[in-house]
């Protein structure tokens, strides 16, 4: 990354949650590599595979990767000292260990080499000089059968905030206070106080320099970005923003409709993988729960226990009887012993990481 990103994000830690803020196991749960890797590989990872990189950590990612993957080996990578220091006291404060955080580049190939079995590159693409370089680096730090997530900016999804950032540029505004001063001064109906007004990202003084103030940001059109993917070698699995179709073709189909339109369903979140096998078949497979999942069914639990979805679409809050059914999973069964309809739904709660599914 270039000196004006490292010095940026050294001034501005983001983002600046409080660090007694917590998140519940079970919320982590897509976070959890075995569940990950078992869904694209059809069994369980490899001993090799069983580390983890989070490319462009920030100040709060590793707390949510260290609690979906205990005893797994996280690398917490970032350019900004500050956010790594708030990084480790937010793990620290939370009883978390096993992640080692690292200042450094993406970009740098000697930083942080592989192989992992899973690399988080969420919000990082879009701030490199040349983000298909670095997609290329993070590819060649993929294990085989290895899994990246990255979320890259949507032209139309950010098409307000590029227009005030690129103005502010012009104006020589850099400092969160000046484009406070200006906020204050402007009319109620104006653009940039409608957007001030509309925006929680803006609040904080790290989030209005992270969406105004950043010295290097692209947008991308649906096509652009799977050019990008197509380039790095890597291959696209499932699509994880909102609304998303679960076939990678149909919901490019349907983004290139929206963006006619000159609409997004939001920032892209997309799934590549590094020579995955493919998920194994449901009949010939064994089930596992997701450990994240495993103390948030035990014991009895009044009303439903909602989970906040993480691949694009929410769902169904777990009722009695559905954790019920996710108890008998916290031994391995083979699909032998489910009926039809239990293996049925055992394979649905396989696709939205509840339970892995593996080769016997």
């Amino acid at each position: 990354m270039s000196d004006s990103v490292r010095r940026h994000y050294e001034l501005y830690p983001y983002p600046k949650y409080p660090l007694l803020a917590s998140v519940r196991r079970c919320d982590a749960y897509a976070g959890n590599l075995a569940a990950l890797w078992s869904r694209f590989n059809g069994e369980l990872p490899p001993q090799a595979a069983q580390r983890i990189l989070i490319a462009g950590c920030g100040s709060f990612a590793p707390y949510p990767f260290a609690l979906a993957n205990p005893g797994v080996p996280i690398t917490a990578l970032d350019l900004s000292r500050p956010s790594l220091r708030r990084a480790r006291l937010h793990c620290l404060l939370h009883g978390l260990s096993g992640v080692d955080f690292l200042a450094g580049d993406i970009c740098d190939p000697t930083a942080a080499g592989g192989p992992f079995g899973l690399i988080d590159a969420f919000g990082v693409l879009h701030h490199l000089q040349d983000p298909l370089a670095g997609l290329r680096l993070l590819a060649g730090r993929l294990a085989e059968g290895g899994i990246l997530r990255v979320m890259v900016y949507s032209r139309y999804a950010r098409r307000e905030e590029e227009s005030i950032r690129r103005a502010l540029r012009l104006l020589r505004v850099s400092e969160p206070e000046q484009v406070l001063q200006m906020v204050k001064r402007s009319k109620p109906d104006s653009r940039l106080r409608r957007f001030f007004e509309a925006s929680d990202e803006v609040a904080v003084r790290c989030g209005l320099a992270d969406a105004l103030l950043h010295p290097c940001v692209r947008t991308y059109r649906i096509d652009s970005f799977m050019e990008m993917v197509a380039a790095s070698g890597l291959e696209p699995l499932l699509f994880a923003h909102p609304s998303a179709l679960s076939r990678v073709d149909r919901e490019v189909e349907r983004v290139r409709e929206l963006e006619a339109r000159r609409q997004s369903p939001g920032n892209f979140i997309l799934y590549l993988g590094r020579g995955v096998k493919g998920p194994c078949c449901a009949d010939a497979a064994v089930f596992r729960i997701n450990r994240c999942l495993s103390s948030a069914v035990s014991g009895f639990r009044p009303g439903a226990l909602r989970i906040s979805g993480r691949l694009g679409h929410a769902v169904a809050p777990l009722d009695a009887e559905a954790r019920r059914f996710l108890r008998r999973f916290r031994q391995p069964v083979p699909a032998g012993k489910l009926s039809a309809e239990e293996l049925a739904r055992a394979d649905r709660l396989s696709e939205e990481l509840f339970l892995l599914r593996s080769r016997e």
